[in-house]
């Protein structure tokens, strides 16, 4: 269960991701909600009198709000409302950069907006006129809103297939070469791209922002044996994500379906880290990533130790040194990130086979790349051929087979 007060911290948070002037900030204990307007009648008097007393301009409201409660809301408070999911749209709507991150918030704002169209505008009420050899009334304007909103959907589906088949191609094409994945999961301001920019040396936005990431970012990285993987920053989780949001970016999302590693960054100064924690697997294990999986792959990394105290540092190392997948580090300080791309390492190195080779002695270049990719552990020369057993990751021996093939 979540604290009222780190909920609405987070909601204050949510509002000024998108440069919302925060005026005023209240808890509503709520006993039940009301069907007509979700608050009971005394809360909706006492924003009603803050709304009165300043200029505000629109009240944001921290709970997924039915379409005949936003209007009633709108009614008593003579002022824009929207919930959750409504900002966090906004958000999305501001950030998107690529155009399969701006499809996928247009798509998302459609679906949420054809739930919003109910018979409270007087021009929604009116009828047009049918063309007349069908006879009957015509086409009320909510239902040609309706229609012409479901046109959208369907067109911004298409486009989004296309994009998903782009990015398809694109996953075949990394499998080809190809190098392990690594991706970075976490709740939104966790740190994922503040450790993303300290390992791959890039300029991704970081930000003390909600949701500063939006779409996926790729870099090639080298780890201390020498072994070449992709770092993929992902979108940032947040609880109660609405429906619409999960559907839309599940293209973006499945991106960490093909990780071969997942590192789950969590903000372990957080008041609400173990919450946070929960909130993300649930979105894993709505993907199908399943606890099995998530055993095998997962590396914990717990950041941002720079703002804790010495007492509670002592006590994450000693629970990093019986679990050896959990890692306290700092993004901001590179405090512990060393260890970070070693874990990696040994953690890609357990799916090493080794295998039996023999190579041409005249191709030196081949013999040099298994030394430098694998673990030779023995070696013959004999006749003009070098008898080798070599241990190798499956994503190099795939690529030694793919060189010797060319």
């Amino acid at each position: 269960m979540r604290l009222p007060a780190a909920r609405l911290a987070e909601a204050v948070g949510l509002t000024a991701a998108i440069s919302l002037q925060v005026v005023d900030a209240i808890e509503a204990s709520v006993d039940r909600i009301r069907p007509a307007t979700w608050l009971g009648s005394g809360k909706v008097d006492e924003i009603r009198l803050l709304v009165e007393l300043d200029p505000i301009d629109v009240v944001v409201m921290n709970c997924a709000l039915s379409p005949v409660q936003q209007r009633n809301l709108e009614r008593e408070l003579k002022t824009k409302v929207i919930d959750r999911t409504g900002l966090i749209l906004e958000i999305f709507g501001e950030r998107a950069a690529t155009r399969e991150g701006r499809l996928q918030v247009e798509l998302a704002h459609l679906s949420y907006q054809k739930g919003r169209l109910v018979r409270s505008w007087t021009h929604l009420e009116r009828q047009r006129g049918g063309a007349g050899f069908l006879g009957g009334p015509g086409e009320t304007q909510i239902e040609t809103d309706r229609r012409i909103i479901g046109e959208k959907i369907v067109r911004l589906k298409r486009e989004l297939e296309g994009v998903t088949r782009t990015r398809e191609l694109h996953r075949r094409s990394r499998r080809k070469v190809p190098n392990p994945i690594v991706a970075l999961v976490g709740y939104t301001n966790a740190g994922k791209s503040s450790l993303f920019n300290r390992l791959t040396k890039a300029e991704v936005l970081a930000a003390d922002l909600l949701f500063a990431t939006l779409d996926p970012t790729m870099r090639g990285i080298r780890l201390p044996s020498g072994r070449q993987i992709i770092l993929s920053d992902t979108v940032g989780f947040v609880s109660d994500l609405p429906t619409h949001l999960v559907a839309a970016f599940r293209a973006t999302l499945e991106e960490v379906l093909e990780a071969d590693i997942i590192v789950h960054v969590r903000d372990v100064a957080h008041p609400e880290s173990e919450a946070q924690k929960a909130d993300v697997m649930a979105v894993l294990d709505d993907l199908g990533v399943d606890q099995p999986q998530v055993d095998e792959r997962m590396i914990e990394v717990l950041n941002k130790i720079d703002l804790l105290g010495e007492e509670e540092r002592l006590r994450l190392s000693n629970r990093a040194q019986r679990i050896p997948e959990v890692l306290p580090l700092s993004a901001l300080t590179g405090e512990g990130t060393d260890r970070l791309l070693a874990l990696l390492d040994e953690k890609l190195g357990r799916q090493r086979e080794f295998i039996e080779l023999a190579v041409d002695l005249a191709d030196g270049a081949a013999i040099a790349w298994l030394y430098a990719n694998g673990e030779v552990i023995a070696r013959d020369d004999r006749d003009g051929i070098a008898h080798l057993t070599v241990g190798l990751d499956p994503a190099d021996r795939g690529r030694f087979e793919k060189r010797r093939q060319g």
